[in-house]
């Protein structure tokens, strides 16, 4: 590994208008909020970029701060081996990873993935996000993106058998993923499979509260149910192996690409499918994240799509096609 001795850190808050607005069972939203690394040595830098989460108490203030309390530690050559045990997994170690893994690529003139001894990633066709609302609401927007392949519907709990219903009616070939965030309860969770097995939704994300999923070991699953606030890096996999049948690993909860890819194949052996997802960020997020693709049943890497702009040299989309970064982005 190249030394980081004697590299400067600096970090910021960055903020980018949503297109309208991104609403799941927990609220609406009408800008992405994330926080920046810059790792800097010898005229090279390596970014990552973060979103903190509420859900898991983190506000995008204290990931600055957490970020900020790694500059000695940085200045005296921390590694990203290293980084793994001085930080919890989190928002703030995934910019710090992922920051670390770009100045090392750019220090060794390798791509990340080469560098990484990992398979290159390709094209993939990436989930397009619907927001929750109202059945008709739901169709509406449906219908405007019919025409991508993979679609990934926000439920929320009553009415979900209503939306979903209306959602296939407007696209009726699409594939469709739903993602509950935590809002079905014992009491619906029956109902709401057996609904969206009847349109044909090929996963489920996160039907129940995390901590109280238990319902899900006990019940015959009609289709294919994914662990999302449930899952977060590797010590939390081998728990879950009766409850879900898939794991969707994002970045900013595994605290960065280096333990991603080590939870990816973890999940593998134990015999579970895996979602890639994101957060609503830009393409700085994004980059890393493609290196998960090469093992990935399904590809949730829309961010940008639902901003008003992205960044400079962000990710290149085709329809729903995501492509692989390019080095003026990251690695």
């Amino acid at each position: 590994m190249t030394s980081m001795k004697f590299a400067a850190l600096a970090m910021r808050i960055e903020r980018f208008p949503i297109a309208g607005s991104f609403t799941i069972s927990r609220g609406a939203k009408t800008e992405a909020v994330t926080v920046v690394a810059e790792v800097s040595r010898a005229g090279l830098t390596g970014r990552g970029e973060c979103v903190p989460y509420p859900r898991y108490g983190e506000t995008p203030e204290a990931t600055l701060a957490a970020i900020q309390a790694m500059q000695e530690a940085v200045a005296s050559g921390l590694t990203r081996e290293a980084l793994q045990a001085a930080m919890p997994s989190g928002a703030a170690r995934n910019a710090l990873d992922c920051a670390l893994i770009d100045l090392e690529a750019k220090a060794a003139g390798l791509r990340a993935w080469n560098l990484l001894g990992r398979p290159a990633p390709g094209e993939r066709t990436t989930a397009y996000t619907i927001s929750l609302g109202t059945p008709e609401a739901m169709a509406a927007a449906t219908a405007k993106a019919a025409h991508r392949p993979l679609l990934k519907i926000k439920l929320g709990g009553d009415g979900d058998a209503e939306r979903i219903a209306a959602v296939r009616k407007a696209a009726p070939e699409a594939e469709l993923i739903v993602d509950a965030n935590e809002a079905w309860t014992e009491t619906n969770l029956e109902a709401n499979l057996a609904a969206c097995a009847a349109s044909g939704v090929t996963l489920v994300e996160q039907p129940l509260p995390a901590g109280r999923d238990e319902a899900l070991a006990r019940i015959r699953r009609p289709l294919a149910v994914c662990a999302d606030e449930s899952v977060h890096d590797r010590k939390s996999l081998a728990p879950l192996r009766e409850r879900y049948d898939a794991v969707n690993i994002k970045l900013d909860k595994t605290g960065g690409l280096t333990e991603a890819l080590a939870m990816a194949d973890a999940a593998e052996a134990l015999g579970f499918e895996i979602m890639i997802g994101c957060m609503v960020a830009t393409s700085l997020s994004m980059a890393p994240a493609m290196l998960v693709t090469p093992q990935a049943r399904f590809v949730d890497l829309d961010g940008p799509l639902l901003l008003a702009r992205d960044r400079d040299h962000g990710l290149r989309y085709d329809g729903s096609l995501v492509y692989p970064p390019d080095a003026s982005l990251w690695g």
